[in-house]
Formats: structure tokens, sequence, C-alpha cells
């Protein structure tokens, strides 16, 4: 799996948090719908990034608990949940998402902003929906860019404000298993000055029926695909969508 460095980790927490924020009310809302979100208010975060995603949890009295493998990403997490570790309502573990083990269990786990597509292949997928079976009550909610979502990676993107400029090149060619982005910044320090950080990032690209059947023959019971909008209906044809979110359940 991917790590990620400190002058990434920081841009990332900087500019890309929205995604978190935006989508964290739809998966609290379906997973407290169900008779085990009532009751079982705990959660992984998988690959939890810079925390934003569990900080949404948090605040609504889950206990949560993110793993990811960047130590960077981990230090903004815990700066982000500050307040939440004291008392232990939330954990931060530095652990690849293919290779984990925990005691504890949880209600529900999620993996969220395409994390999972940055596994290198479907035998790292699998050990990680084994990983995640093992540690699981009911729920696993993740989401995945599709071929066609990987498609918009194929173009050069400039964004920049007063604290991080960043520019970013992206290939794919909508037939290969993997797409690739290399993102070039610039962050702006106290003292008014610039420190530049680059980072190649790449997706796999994962067939949806392939997907399935991995996680059903790792003993899951129930999955499906879905927009982040509606996680109760299932998709006719995943393939279709940019992006996908799956739903699983034992």
């Amino acid at each position: 799996m991917q790590a990620y460095g400190r002058g990434f980790a920081r841009a990332y927490d900087l500019k890309w948090s929205g995604f978190a924020r935006q989508i964290a009310p739809f998966i609290l809302d379906f997973y407290a719908a169900t008779p085990l979100g009532q009751k079982k208010k705990s959660i992984l975060d998988l690959c939890c990034g810079t925390g934003h995603l569990a900080v949404c949890f948090l605040e609504k009295g889950y206990r949560v608990v993110g793993l990811d493998l960047s130590a960077p990403m981990l230090h903004y997490a815990r700066e982000n949940a500050r307040q939440y570790l004291e008392s232990g309502q939330a954990a931060f573990i530095q652990a690849d998402a293919s290779h984990f083990s925990l005691n504890e269990r949880f209600g529900l786990v999620v993996s969220t902003y395409d994390a999972l597509n940055h596994l290198e292949d479907e035998a790292a997928l699998r050990s990680c929906f084994e990983c995640v079976y093992r540690v699981s009550e009911g729920y696993f909610i993740f989401d995945l860019n599709t071929r066609r979502g990987l498609r918009r990676w194929n173009n050069l993107q400039i964004d920049a404000d007063d604290d991080v400029f960043t520019l970013t090149r992206g290939f794919y060619d909508g037939q290969s298993d993997r797409a690739w982005v290399k993102i070039t910044g610039f962050l702006r320090l106290p003292n008014g000055l610039y420190e530049r950080f680059e980072e190649t990032v790449f997706n796999t690209a994962f067939e949806m029926k392939k997907v399935k059947e991995a996680l059903l023959d790792v003993g899951w019971k129930t999955v499906y695909f879905a927009r982040i909008q509606d996680l109760k209906t299932p998709l006719d044809d995943p393939e279709e969508e940019g992006r996908v979110f799956v739903v699983v359940s034992k």
C-alpha cells in the first residue's frame, strides 16, 4: 500500500478534507438507521488519512479507531481529533490496510476517498477484505474509482491559494489496470517562504464484478454497489459510474 510524506499530508489536510465532510452524513445516516447501528457505536476508519471523516463520527458520539500506513497523515489525524484522544473515544494506529489485525471489533468499517484503489492488486484487495472481515461485526462501506472514473485523471490541473500551490499531472489510457498522478506542490511556511514536495500516486482499476466475487468468497453475505446519496439502493451497472460506494454486510 502507498504511504505519503509530510508535505503531501499537510497539503491533503489543507486542500482535500472537504470530501470526508461531504460524504460523512450519508454514511452516518445509513448506519444509524440499522438495528446494529442503534446499539453498536464503534467505527474503524480504514486508511483514515488526516482524520476528517473520523472527526465527523466522533462529533456524533461514536468511538473511532483510525488506521493508516502514513505516519505524517496520522500526525494530522491526531491533531484534528486531539480533544477526543485523552478520553479514549479516538485512537489512531499505523498499519497497512491489507495486513492488519486488531483486538477490537467494530459495528462499521469505512474506507473512503478511493483509498482501496491504492492497493496494488487483487491479492492485496482480497487480503484487505479478509482483515476487515475479522474485525467487523456487521457493515463495511468503501468507495472505489471505476475505469470510467479514472479517465478524469488524464489531465493537468493547477490549484493555488495563499497556503499551498499544486500542479497535478494525471495519466490513464482507459484500458490498463493502473492510473498515475504526479503531484508537485509548494507549501507556505511561517516565514513566508515555500517548501516544495512531490508525490506520485497510483490507483488500481478493479473490475466491480471481481470485487463483489472476492467479498462474497471471503464470507460477506450481502454486497451491492450504490451512490453516496442513496446507500440503500443498489446500482444496476456500477461500471457506468465514475465512483461507486460498496455496501457490504455479514
